[in-house]
């Protein structure tokens, strides 16, 4: 039996609009009226001739007038899956969509590109203005009343916050590689603020949004600037998820460690959406949207809730996971809910006494300890714990949290967890980044100081932090750590061996997702960890039985 969403959906005549192969027409500087009686300038792109068609609409700080190309310089255009003269940096291409029976509108955002204002980025009331476009959209005559969002990152970020405030004519959102939190998320994972890419996204978007125009000084935002140490909601914005109701196809990348992954997953646990669906996939951030694997993922699953077509997909498993071994080697694989009902929760104790991780928590007390000063080597910066090898595959796929108990010589510490893979000959396994090659694992982080823990929404293999308090050290005080590790996939063959690292600093090749900033990083100038008897330090991980 159908949902009324599904009824509603499947009662639109727009089936007969992908029907036939359209032109494109192409509408340029249309202005999109707003409730404050000012307006927003778009592209749209639409099939040429008579009908009503649904709508794909995209409303962020990049100005729908720089091509692709000339809006990152250092991303190889001629690697794109498909490239052409309407190629716009994470949005949909209109050459694809347009002849399918689709219209496509690029909105400017408020004080970017041709659209006047005081720019509010990722704010309630641009939220506010992504709604009156989504109903203007919904409701011109070229349009069957059917309105999604679809697109990377910034948009899909934006798709979130306009889905909780529920337009009457959004049909379906599509948040690819899409952040929710913006504290926990992108700006200050663990409490530390995540300055390597934050400051060189908003440098880039300033040189470019408002497309050589005078414009006010925006108000702070919490995304490219030096953020307060404590969460703040009225600066941060984060979309109440159970008001979102319309279906969702939430697009995650194993590769998207520091940015966009955890929102992806969290996104759709949170949602309200009765038809919500989670894929999380393998490569870098701009290829697998483009591809056409991924141009099909979306168009079947905007073809079921916009067009009316029967598309299937509410007949599969809702989770669709890329299961990897290698960078190279991964598979497709279903699941039916997150985290895998079937998870073997499996904790390895850490034992300082053999650098190991061990089934059972020694008996015995002992201590691992490393230097957090400026300068040091990476060995002399870390405590590493070693698995025995596998003698099985064994494969890890879901939400994975890491208990320490810590003292310092100072009253804060950073920890940075990173989980490794190392092949029988004891190389490391490493991943396409979302943006660089070399990636580990998984990755987390957390300021001791920001230790305590929201019980209400903590679960044992995901701790969650409020970040409202902060909690320093007392002389030789030794206190329980929870870390967050963003959730991963992956299959150890026989021989391998699994690594965890705790550092003082980041993993380097995560660059440009790094926590350098010298005017907030805590420095202690040594960091102990505690382990056996009655420090049960360890990592809790995801076991999927074979």
């Amino acid at each position: 039996m159908r949902s009324p969403a599904e009824e509603r959906a499947m009662s639109h005549s727009g089936a007969d609009s992908t029907a036939a192969f359209h032109g494109l027409k192409v509408e340029r500087d249309v202005h999109v009226p707003l409730r404050d009686g000012s307006h927003l300038v778009a592209d749209v792109f639409r099939p040429d001739g008579s009908g009503q068609f649904p709508t794909i609409i995209t409303l962020g700080p990049y100005s729908k007038d720089i091509h692709f190309k000339d809006w990152n310089k250092t991303y190889d255009y001629a690697k794109l899956p498909e490239r052409g003269p309407y190629m716009h940096w994470e949005t949909v291409n209109p050459e694809w969509w347009v002849p399918q029976g689709y219209t496509v509108v690029r909105v400017d955002g408020r004080g970017t590109g041709k659209s006047p204002g005081r720019i509010r980025r990722l704010s309630d009331e641009e939220a506010a203005d992504f709604y009156d476009a989504v109903e203007w959209a919904g409701t011109q005559p070229f349009s069957n009343g059917r309105v999604a969002v679809l697109g990377i990152s910034y948009f899909a970020m934006n798709s979130w916050r306009v889905a909780a405030a529920r337009p009457p004519h959004l049909a379906a959102i599509v948040p690819w590689e899409g952040a929710v939190d913006t504290y926990r998320d992108a700006s200050r994972h663990g409490g530390i603020y995540s300055n390597g890419f934050n400051r060189r996204w908003a440098s880039h978007v300033r040189e470019h949004e408002t497309g050589g125009r005078s414009q006010p000084a925006p108000p702070p935002a919490p995304v490219g600037m030096t953020p307060p140490e404590l969460f703040d909601p009225a600066l941060y914005h984060v979309p109440d998820l159970a008001k979102i109701q319309v279906p969702l196809l939430s697009a995650g990348n194993w590769g998207g460690i520091g940015l966009h992954l955890r929102g992806n997953v969290e996104g759709f646990l949170g949602a309200g959406s009765r038809q919500k669906f989670l894929q999380i996939h393998c490569g870098d951030h701009i290829v697998p949207f483009y591809s056409l694997e991924g141009r099909l993922t979306q168009k079947r699953f905007l073809d079921y809730w916009l067009c009316g077509i029967d598309t299937g997909v509410t007949r599969e498993p809702p989770i669709k996971l890329a299961i990897r071994t290698t960078n190279e080697r991964w598979r497709w694989r279903y699941e039916n809910e997150w985290p895998i009902a079937r998870t073997q929760w499996t904790a390895y104790a850490l034992d300082a006494a053999r650098n190991a991780l061990a089934p059972a928590t020694p008996a015995a007390e002992a201590s691992a300890s490393y230097t957090a000063e400026p300068g040091a080597a990476r060995e002399a910066a870390s405590a590493r714990f070693v698995t025995a090898p596998f003698a099985e595959p064994t494969e890890f796929t879901g939400p994975i949290s890491l208990k320490l108990w810590v003292s310092a010589s100072g009253d804060d510490a950073d920890l940075f967890a990173i989980v490794r893979k190392l092949d029988s000959q004891g190389r490391e396994v490493t991943f396409q980044g979302s943006i660089n090659p070399g990636f580990p694992v998984a990755c987390g982080w957390q300021r001791v100081s920001h230790r305590k823990l929201d019980p209400a929404h903590s679960k044992p293999w995901r701790p969650y932090h409020p970040h409202d308090e902060l909690l320093k050290l007392a002389d030789g005080e030794i206190v329980p750590v929870e870390i967050e590790i963003w959730p991963t996939s992956i299959v150890f063959e026989p021989g391998d061996r699994l690594v965890l690292e705790v550092a003082a600093h980041d993993e380097p090749r995560i660059a440009p997702f790094l926590h350098d900033d010298p005017r907030d990083r805590v420095l202690a100038k040594k960091i102990i960890l505690h382990t056996g008897g009655r420090f049960d330090s360890h990592l809790l991980l995801p076991r999927i039985p074979g």
